[in-house]
């Protein structure tokens, strides 16, 4: 049945008619001021990029032979001139002017003319295919300034992108019935038109009340008005400018990457997906009406995946976002009306997956687990939400239909958990998935190794598909594998999306202490030692939940052949890591080796092929060595010092990295950890982050951070009233 649109029936007449249209005009007015405001922040950053860009096309095309132009022309163009004349590449003739080129004994105006006309398209194709990177370690003016015109877009967020979108559209729906309206602002035209014409006019009218109250319900002029504010502001300093992409690279390239065109291969970022299935995805528009941060390309295209397609696996490497694109997934329903969601995770992850969707959306974060979890059960099911909880506490929870909820979409992560059916996890999952319409497996496992495992997952979600997945798919390589199981596998890797100069992609693994960590933690405070409170959570190493963590994190990373630094300020902390972590692990480098043995340490690092580990203390490897074979940073605690921080993640993260940095800092909840932080986050970030850009505070970072005595004091006093309370 076709609903039937507003009419004029109940629409206001008189003066509330007037002041409705008015009303209108300054909401329509809001709209179009803000996609103004937009559209000058973005033309100010494609003016600032385009030198940069003209100058990696001119590399290039430096280093095009000159015979170039005579394969574009298909032979047409005679190039014996211009060689004579000392004409080597095509960069140099793009450089020239017509009038110099027929100077030149030999080019008349038709062969200036072609020569021309051939570099052009020459340059045009390699600008599609150039990319701005950024380093961080070479600023110059140009690079400068792009950063200061893409500051002001970075700080505006997502609402920008959602504040245009819904301009836009406003824009759309509300002007044309605003100029039909138009009658019914003069009393002596409603007076003398036809009944017909009247009609007409009040059906417009009751169609703009609509659009403004659709408006107000969705508070778009607050959201039209501060996003213009945002866009409005003055510009940032350079200092603020290079901080801020310091801090939000991968925020700065996402943005780059729409303006120059020159982002992922569209195959590439879609996973390599048969044309039917990435049509489909494509034509499904995510709502992001929820959502608190802005989608790289391929995470939206992740997020619509997943609910195309309903009950899939989502695969990409570590340090692409599947959990935001989980995350977006669930704005997108709960914007369709789903009340109630469920994450089943390790409990290495759980704290983790509760933060990200407090910051990552406006979610409501439901933790089920421990001895509480059946009352925060009955209150998910009563108010909705996205219910949290662990393999091991899924199965004595109610599922299926004596649960009396049925989710919008359960999210499985790391869902090579539950490869073998048997097991009670695994039985536990089936129980509520065999009851949900849409499901979503997340793992950084390449399947395409594990045939056999992928094929006992996508049983659990496609059981039509299994009987088709044969272990040739997987030798045939990724690709071919992929598209065996495109309808319900979707992967990306690194090198195939992120173009730009590696992001650095910083994560905070917060973990909940165990029995044991616990019992560890309050002697160390009861005794007042702050450097024991830093390291209980190794204590007892059978049952430490960080060192849990971080073995699962190297894991992960030797899966996907990435070598990984773990750094830690103590040496029994190492020690107990690389007893955890058993043979093939590199070091530990630390204070008491000779300058030329950590080097040696390093290299042999860097040189073994594929996974490799190498442990070092954050004093001794965080200055002076290069680790840029290492594309991922595991600390295995905060530091007091910031810097110390920051410069052992630029071991790895510098040029010469050729992949993503992927920083994991390794917190327990309600510890010296958090109370670290807080102390630390107290002082200004921009002063700190300043300071650290500056020669004098690489060479003496006392000058900008807390005194240890004094924030060990402190905190080991907090820590006193706080257990003893």
């Amino acid at each position: 049945m076709t609903q039937a649109g507003p009419t004029g029936a109940d629409a206001p007449t008189g003066r509330a008619a007037r002041e409705l249209l008015e009303d209108a005009d300054r909401l329509v007015t809001t709209a179009r001021a803000v996609l103004d405001d937009h559209a000058r922040a973005v033309d100010s950053a494609r003016t600032a990029l385009v030198p940069l860009l003209d100058s990696l096309v001119g590399r290039e095309l430096a280093a095009i032979p000159l015979a170039r132009l005579g394969d574009v022309t298909e032979g047409r163009l005679r190039l014996g001139a211009l060689e004579q004349a000392g004409y080597r590449t095509v960069g140099q003739v793009h450089d020239t002017g017509r009038y110099e080129l027929r100077q030149i004994p030999g080019v008349g105006a038709q062969t200036a003319d072609r020569a021309l006309a051939a570099t052009r398209q020459i340059a045009h194709a390699v600008r599609d295919t150039v990319a701005v990177r950024i380093d961080v370690d070479a600023s110059d003016a140009a690079t400068t300034a792009l950063l200061i015109a893409l500051h002001r877009l970075v700080e505006a967020g997502p609402d920008a992108r959602r504040a245009t979108t819904a301009a836009r559209r406003l824009a759309t729906e509300l002007e044309p019935p605003l100029a039909a309206a138009a009658p019914a602002r003069s009393r002596l035209r409603m007076l003398f038109a036809g009944r017909a014409a009247r009609a007409q006019v009040l059906a417009a009218v009751a169609s703009v009340r609509c659009a403004v109250e659709a408006a107000a319900t969705r508070e778009l002029r607050l959201l039209f008005g501060q996003v213009s504010v945002d866009l409005l502001r003055g510009p940032a300093s350079e200092a603020e400018a290079w901080v801020d992409f310091e801090l939000r690279s991968a925020e700065y390239y996402s943005l780059l990457a729409e303006m120059s065109a020159a982002g992922p291969d569209r195959d590439a970022a879609e996973g390599f997906l048969p044309a039917g299935i990435a049509d489909r995805v494509r034509g499904l528009r995510l709502d992001d009406t929820h959502l608190r941060v802005s989608l790289r390309g391929y995470q939206s295209f992740g997020a619509r995946f997943a609910l195309a397609q309903k009950r899939v696996i989502l695969g990409d490497e570590m340090g692409l976002g599947k959990t935001v694109q989980a995350i977006a997934a669930l704005a997108h329903l709960a914007a369709r009306d789903e009340t109630h969601f469920l994450v089943v995770c390790p409990a290495s992850v759980l704290i983790n997956w509760s933060r990200e969707i407090r910051a990552r959306s406006t979610l409501r974060a439901v933790p089920v687990h421990g001895p509480e979890r059946l009352d925060a059960f009955a209150e998910w099911r009563e108010k909705g939400g996205v219910a949290l909880t662990t393999f091991d506490a899924l199965y004595t929870l109610p599922a299926g239909p004596a649960c009396g909820v049925r989710p919008g979409m359960v999210v499985v992560d790391e869902a090579h958990f539950v490869k073998n059916p048997a097991t009670r996890r695994s039985r536990a999952v089936t129980g509520w998935t065999g009851h949900t319409e849409r499901v979503l497996f997340l793992t950084g496992t390449p399947m395409e190794n594990r045939v056999e495992e992928f094929r006992s997952l996508v049983r659990q979600l496609r059981p039509e598909l299994a009987p088709s997945v044969t272990t040739t798919h997987g030798i045939a390589g990724s690709h071919a594998f992929r598209r065996a199981v495109a309808p319900a596998y979707l992967r990306r890797n690194q090198e195939d999306v992120l173009s730009e100069l590696p992001a650095l992609v910083q994560a905070d693994e917060w973990e909940e202490f165990s029995a044991g960590d616990l019992e560890a933690y309050r002697e160390a405070v009861a005794a007042g030692h702050f450097m024991r409170m830093r390291r209980a959570a190794y204590a007892r190493p059978e049952t430490s939940a960080k060192l849990n963590r971080l073995c699962e994190l190297v894991t992960e990373a030797a899966d996907n052949g990435l070598k990984v630094v773990v750094f830690s300020y103590f040496r029994d902390v190492l020690r107990t890591v690389g007893e955890a972590l058993g043979d093939g692990v590199f070091g530990p480098v630390s204070g008491s080796l000779p300058a030329a043995r950590r080097q040696e340490l390093v290299d042999a690092f860097g040189a073994a092929d594929g996974h490799a580990v190498l442990l070092s203390q954050i004093q001794a490897g965080g200055v002076g060595l290069n680790m840029q074979a290492a594309s991922v940073v595991i600390l295995c605690e905060p530091q007091i010092k910031p810097t110390m921080e920051h410069q052992a993640v630029a071991r790895a993260h510098r040029m010469g990295q050729i992949r993503t940095v992927q920083v994991h800092r390794l917190l327990a909840a309600d510890s010296v950890d958090q109370r670290m932080l807080e102390i630390l986050a107290r002082k200004d970030r921009l002063f700190d982050a300043y300071a650290r850009r500056s020669d004098v505070a690489e060479a003496t970072p006392d000058a900008v951070d807390v005194s240890d005595g004094a924030l060990a004091r402190l905190i080991v006093e907090e820590e006193q009233r706080r257990l003893t309370a």
